[in-house]
């Protein structure tokens, strides 16, 4: 029988405010235990929660840049279940009116091309604590802490429909979504610190069937690689179970990264088990129009539309303008080059691809900590525009100053030419001298090329640059052997 998977995403963005959602407890990573948990995070007996502004505002501008529907009236609940990192025994979360609705997110799908990926929501809620399984002393190997540092940490939850059908669509979209939160500034996306994690929803059906059939949800997904082969191996375990005659359960595991398998960590919760009910101690929330048009005027250009101006004005090939706006500081750079050349939107394109982004993965380096400037670039494409250097000679002073030689400026090309002596050949005379000693020379692979061996040109032609020490004009000097070669 043939399968067909279905695939849901839920996905937990850590908001990028300074304080949390209900208090003024900071949300710094790395603080020692315990020391940034407010009296209101765990609900001590007296305390009331004042919902932070700036997450609101968060939430509103990531509903705008997927096309959503912002609820002008809103309400937080009491989702209430016990866990050890929960300590007042509910989260206050969002449920019957999320403050954004619908919208959708456009992914290039490995085997359906472009789709739009349909959300239901996405709600703000606050985050738990943390629960520490290791490290806490020889003695007691079994003994587990409780860390309350991120409890009341501002959380976007982002919830797709089931529109996934593949590990690889899956991945596709949540690199999509995080590329996105990052690109409008409500989330840093640091993954390995949990600031933006996925729960997967999966379940199989025979193919060509509607009907979508019971889940499995694998919780708690912090990387792309995890998140890829926890689907791939939750549809194998489903398909097997179905085929030997069992039928899945719905509950909830958890993706063991060593053995590259998931397992059961417990029985699936409906929203009915959560018990929820409105917030006494939160009024309704409450979006204006002008509110909401305010950040729609501050909402930076998107990554999709700036993809197609790159296609459409720059010419830019797909793929090209797909990787150039896979990262706004990266498209940023990109444009800021081109700004400073005056043009030249494929040249930048094919140094940015080719140069840049290899040095920068090279190093495992950030654009941000990119160290050839914008206006550098640019001024070194000057010269290769006006074949003042050759090709190589352009990548040897890209590299000079990738080493940190030179000034990091618009000069910073022109005094490496001089350093260097890198300035290209194009006088033609001199390159037909230099043309006609080699010729000279090379009776037998002049006899080769005419016999019909075109390897004999290229051979010819290596010989001139080495003659000129790579200096001359290759275009130049492709065309006059040719020339003499003819007669």
């Amino acid at each position: 029988m043939r399968w067909e998977t279905v695939i849901g995403l839920e996905t937990h963005a850590q908001l990028s405010t300074a304080s949390k959602i209900f208090s003024g407890a900071p949300t710094a990573f790395g603080s020692p235990p315990n020391t940034q948990a407010s009296a209101v995070d765990i609900a001590l007996p007296g305390v009331l929660p004042v919902l932070n502004k700036g997450a609101v505002e968060r939430a509103i501008r990531f509903g705008l840049a997927i096309s959503a529907t912002i609820n002008k009236r809103s309400v937080f609940a009491r989702k209430n279940y016990f866990y050890p990192d929960l300590p007042k025994g509910y989260q206050i979360s969002q449920y019957e009116i999320p403050v954004v609705q619908g919208g959708s997110i456009r992914i290039v799908s490995p085997t359906r091309g472009e789709i739009d990926v349909r959300l239901t929501r996405a709600h703000l809620e606050e985050d738990a604590g943390k629960s520490l399984h290791e490290g806490l002393g020889p003695a007691n190997h079994n003994t587990t802490g409780i860390d309350l540092n991120r409890a009341g940490t501002p959380l976007l939850e982002i919830v797709s429909e089931p529109d996934l059908r593949s590990a690889e669509e899956a991945v596709a979209y949540a690199r999509d979504l995080h590329s996105l939160v990052v690109w409008i500034g409500i989330c840093d996306g640091n993954m390995q610190e949990g600031s933006f994690r996925c729960d997967a929803n999966v379940s199989v059906r025979p193919a060509g069937e509607t009907k979508l059939r019971t889940r499995c949800e694998i919780k708690n997904l912090n990387s792309f690689r995890f998140l890829q082969h926890a689907i791939e191996f939750e549809i194998r375990r489903q398909i097997e179970v179905i085929e030997d005659g069992g039928k899945v359960e719905q509950e909830t595991r958890l993706y063991d990264a060593d053995r590259n398998e998931t397992r059961s960590m417990r029985t699936k919760e409906d929203a009915q088990d959560y018990r929820y009910f409105p917030d006494p101690d939160l009024p309704p929330l409450v979006i204006d129009a002008a509110w909401i048009e305010r950040v729609h005027a501050e909402l930076p250009e998107l990554p999709q539309a700036k993809r197609q101006r790159f296609e459409g004005e720059f010419g830019l090939r797909a793929a090209d303008a797909l990787l150039l706006t896979s990262d706004r500081d990266l498209a940023e750079y990109y444009e800021a080059v081109v700004r400073a050349l005056g043009g030249g939107q494929k040249l930048a394109a094919t140094w940015v691809i080719q140069h840049v982004l290899s040095a920068l993965n090279r190093g495992n380096t950030l654009i941000t900590a990119c160290r050839v400037t914008a206006e550098a670039l640019a001024g070194l494409l000057k010269q290769v525009q006006s074949n003042r250097v050759s090709g190589s000679a352009a990548t040897r002073i890209f590299d000079a100053m990738w080493d940190g030689e030179g000034i990091q400026g618009p000069d910073s090309a022109e005094k490496l030419i001089q350093l260097y002596g890198l300035e290209q050949i194009s006088d033609a005379g001199a390159i037909e001298k230099i043309i006609d000693e080699v010729l000279a020379a090379s009776a037998a692979t002049i006899a080769e090329y005419k016999s019909g061996k075109e390897k004999a040109f290229n051979s010819l032609v290596g010989k001139v640059m080495a003659a000129t020490k790579g200096k001359a004009n290759p275009t130049q000097v492709n065309s006059i052997l040719r020339r003499k070669l003819g007669a």
